[in-house]
């Protein structure tokens, strides 16, 4: 069970009717396009092989210029990023799940796990604001490039890759002495100057999308581009054909320690240079995927449905001390009524989400692999880890839509007895994404807690009490500084080697890890969030915020959110003075960074469909317009000769 290669045989894809209540709606102005696209969906295969624009490109630029650490400098400590993709708030055991995560739990109990982190609603834009320390709308990814409008690609702050103006945390800590590593999804750009050895990565092997399948390499999970996009070391990876990529990016990441551990003459202790290590996992992005072994464990887990496990978590999280005694939650609208269902709805919507905790459970596993591997090597002591995930639970079922549902069908089988393997695809939905969110409001893509507010959990950091719960606010921001702090190297400022670039703008964490601080952020510091026209700001305890439709209603509401995580009681009226201020805070931090008004109308599920129309169907349908126009000339040739060849032919 250590590397849990499943090999369960793919077979053709059914097709059932999508069933269920789901975020994703049909998009009915685009509907008759999209079945005539779908038509021709298999010309994407000419010209996917070709040569890559990327590859065998080195990257370029001025030679690192080494950040010496801080004076009196102690022994720095290994630093270790373990990175989850769209896990709910309380999905950790340590937060309230039933979910088995026995390693992470451990780190929990060891050290210090953040109930109040923030992060984006969506993946590019918190990775580049976890490897920047800078707000992503002057890093560049203000957007994820499969959700922007096409008015704002290109603009300032909307590039949807990192842009120029800033340096990453990686190349700070290489250039500081630390040896630096990465294995994982990616998501920042894969242009040369956005691959990771030209962002501070030693070692990288990295998978450059929004996601792609788990058990084989090559499969993509919606057609959104004509490849997966695989780079090592900054050119295209030569990639197994099958793998389950939480244990492939841990192999890969304890082989790149141990090949770069120095080796020490006999009897004498190795001179060893620290490392940073970020392992990106895909777990838990769509398509939910897991080895059968951790799916049996879950079998009947879910049998009670979604409510009554949002309700279970909430009283869990309350028990750990993660929010305060009596938390109020809402239900969404979104919430499907469980007893509604028949028994084989009710069957399979059970599977879905045991195979989503099972996909959970194998990533702990394989943390727990790198956990005893540095153990075995004696680093674990003087390694500090970090555990994150990118944004809420993913609640968008593809399924709902005309394109993803008939593209869906032509690559993968959804049977009950086949999710979770090779071949199939699963999703949770809105109603179990409000579960693993629970007792938070909203998910991935809205700035409702349950999209934003995350686990966090550091460990190991000298000084640090064990054990601990902090409150107070924390944000993705705060975690550059901090590795910094943890690396005993300087921030750069507004230059680096010679560029102007954007300073960090987080808290560096190591006063409240070690107790002589009670709060991150100072009471009076506004802190400001956009993404798609989702808005809020965090003042102290005080957070406002505007989700735009179909979750939300476009109008500013105003929580306590320490003593309210799960947004229910608006204090707008109870404090208007406040409720305008932050208003112009948040008008204030959109000027200063260049957030652009979203157009009117705008809705994700359709620009993510318009921006597939844009970047993989027109470019595949002119790669593939020669050698159709080639065919039909030679077509029209051999029927011209042919004819004439028949009227030459008279009967004896």
């Amino acid at each position: 069970m250590n590397r849990l290669l499943s090999r369960q045989a793919w077979t053709r894809p059914t097709l059932p009717c999508a069933t269920g209540h789901s975020a994703w709606r049909p998009v009915r102005p685009l509907r008759a396009a999209l079945c005539a696209l779908a038509v021709v969906a298999w010309l994407g295969t000419l010209g996917a092989g070709g040569a890559n624009a990327n590859a065998n490109v080195q990257s370029a630029g001025n030679p690192s210029t080494p950040v010496a650490p801080s004076a009196g400098a102690t022994q720095r400590p290994n630093l270790v990023l373990l990175l989850a993709d769209d896990w709910g708030f309380s999905d950790v055991g340590a937060f309230g799940s039933e979910i088995q995560t026995p390693h992470l739990d451990s780190l929990a109990r060891q050290g210090v796990r953040f109930s109040n982190f923030h992060v984006s609603a969506s993946c590019s834009p918190t990775r580049a604001m976890l490897l920047t320390g800078v707000d992503n709308h002057l890093n560049g990814v203000g957007n994820m490039r499969e959700s922007i409008p096409q008015a704002h690609l290109g603009q300032p702050g909307y590039q949807s890759v990192l842009n120029d103006q800033v340096v990453t945390v990686a190349t700070l800590l290489r250039d500081g002495g630390y040896r630096t590593y990465v294995a994982g999804k990616w998501h920042v750009g894969h242009e040369p100057r956005n691959l990771p050895p030209a962002r501070g990565f030693d070692r990288s092997i990295v998978q450059a999308d929004s996601g792609s399948d788990n058990w084989e390499t090559a499969k993509r999970y919606l057609d959104l581009s004509d490849k997966v996009h695989w780079y090592e070391d900054g050119e295209v990876a030569n990639m197994p054909a099958e793998f389950y990529s939480s244990a492939y990016f841990v192999d890969r990441m304890i082989g790149y320690i141990d090949a770069d551990a120095p080796a020490a003459p006999p009897g004498e202790p190795a001179a060893r240079a620290p490392f940073f290590a970020f392992v990106s996992f895909q777990a838990n992005h769509i398509p939910v995927q897991a080895p059968q072994a951790f799916i049996d464990k879950y079998k009947g887990r879910y049998d009670a449905g979604w409510s009554a496990l949002r309700q279970e978590r909430r009283q869990r999280a309350i028990d750990l001390g993660i929010v305060p005694p009596n938390t109020p939650m809402v239900e969404m609208h979104t919430t499907a009524d469980w007893n509604a269902l028949s028994p084989a709805e009710k069957r399979y919507q059970a599977r879905r989400m045991e195979v989503y905790a099972a996909m959970a459970d194998a990533m702990d596993h394989h943390v727990g692999r790198l956990i005893a591997h540095l153990k075995a090597r004696g680093e674990y002591e003087r390694t500090v880890f970090l555990f994150l995930s990118d944004n809420g639970a993913e609640a968008s079922d593809p399924y709902a839509t005309i394109s993803g549902r008939l593209w869906l069908d032509w690559q993968y089988q959804r049977g009950l007895d086949q999710l979770g393997a090779k071949g199939a695809y699963s999703v949770i939905g809105p109603s179990w994404a409000s579960a693993a969110a629970s007792p938070l409001s909203t998910y991935k893509f809205y700035s409702g807690e349950g999209g934003i507010r995350v686990p966090l959990v550091i460990a190991g950091v000298p000084g640090a009490q064990p054990n601990q719960i902090h409150h107070s606010l924390t944000h993705v921001n705060d975690i550059a500084p901090t590795l910094l702090a943890l690396a005993q190297i300087e921030q750069p400022g507004a230059q680096y080697q010679g560029r102007a670039i954007h300073p960090m703008t987080g808290a560096n964490l190591l006063p409240v890890l070690r107790g002589t601080a009670q709060r991150v952020h100072p009471l009076e510091r506004a802190i400001g969030y956009e993404l798609s026209g989702n808005q809020a700001v965090f003042k102290g305890d005080l957070k406002l915020i505007k989700n735009i439709p179909p979750v939300g209603d476009g109008q500013w509401r105003l929580f306590d959110i320490v003593k309210d995580p799960g947004e229910t009681r608006d204090l707008q009226h109870e404090m208007p003075a406040m409720f305008l201020a932050m208003q112009a805070d948040y008008a204030a931090y959109a000027q200063a960074h260049g957030v652009l008004p979203m157009p009117e109308g705008y809705d994700p599920i359709n620009q993510v469909v318009i921006n597939a129309l844009i970047n993989v169907y027109v470019p595949r349908l002119q790669r593939a317009a020669p050698p159709l126009v080639a065919a039909l000339v030679v077509l029209t040739g051999l029927l011209v000769w042919w004819r004439r060849r028949r009227r030459g032919v008279r009967p004896a």
